[in-house]
C-alpha cells in the first residue's frame, strides 16, 4: 500500500486504521496527502485497484480572501498557525498526539489552492480504479458537504456522522 500523511504530519496512517483497506494495491492519503495520493494514482502505470481519500484538503469553495488569511497566519507565526490548524482538525473533540514534519509555505498554498478536477476523477474510476471518499460530518477544516457533492458521481462516498478532520467520533 502507497500512503500519504497529511500536511505537517508523519506516521498519522494509524487514525484510519478502521478504514484502510489493506492491499498492496491500495493508494490512500489524508488531507494534503489525498492530493499527493489521487496524483500519484493519475501517473502511476502499476496496478491499482483502489484509492482511498480521507478528508481530502477541500478548499475550491472558500473565498480567496479565506485562503490569503491563512497564509498571512502561517508566516506571522508557523509555530502557532501550526498548534492551531491542529487543534482544529480534532475539534470538537480532545487533540491526540501526532508527529510532525518541517513545512513549507509552498506546501500550505498547494493544499489551499489545489483543484479538484472532475476530469481526473472519471479517468481513474474509468481505468477501474474504486475511488472511496471518507468525510466528517464535523470537520472544522474543509467543506466537508462541499467534497461530498462533488466525489459523489466517482466515489462511494462517506460521510461520517459526528466525525471530525481526522475522521473521529469522540
Amino acid at each position: 500500500m502507497v500512503y500519504s500523511s497529511g500536511f505537517s504530519l508523519k506516521d498519522d496512517l494509524s487514525f484510519f486504521k478502521q478504514y484502510i483497506k489493506e492491499s498492496e494495491y491500495t493508494v490512500a492519503g489524508f488531507s494534503y496527502g489525498a492530493i499527493k495520493a489521487f496524483e500519484y494514482t493519475l501517473t502511476c502505470k502499476e496496478r491499482i485497484d483502489t484509492l482511498q481519500l480521507f478528508s481530502p484538503a477541500f478548499f475550491q469553495t472558500k473565498p480567496e480572501k479565506f485562503k490569503r488569511l491563512q497564509l498571512i497566519a502561517y508566516n506571522k507565526d508557523k509555530e502557532k498557525y501550526l498548534a492551531n490548524f491542529i487543534k482544529s482538525c480534532f475539534d470538537p473533540y480532545g487533540q491526540k498526539e501526532t508527529l510532525h514534519v518541517d513545512t513549507k509555505e509552498s506546501e500550505l498554498q498547494e493544499l489551499l489552492y489545489y483543484e479538484w478536477d472532475i476530469s481526473k476523477l472519471k479517468e481513474i474510476s474509468e481505468r477501474g480504479v474504486n475511488i472511496e471518499v471518507y468525510l466528517g460530518s464535523e470537520d472544522k477544516i474543509i467543506d466537508a458537504q462541499g467534497a461530498k457533492e462533488f466525489f459523489l458521481p466517482y466515489a462511494t462516498t462517506y460521510l461520517i456522522n459526528g466525525a471530525n478532520h481526522f475522521l473521529q467520533t469522540q
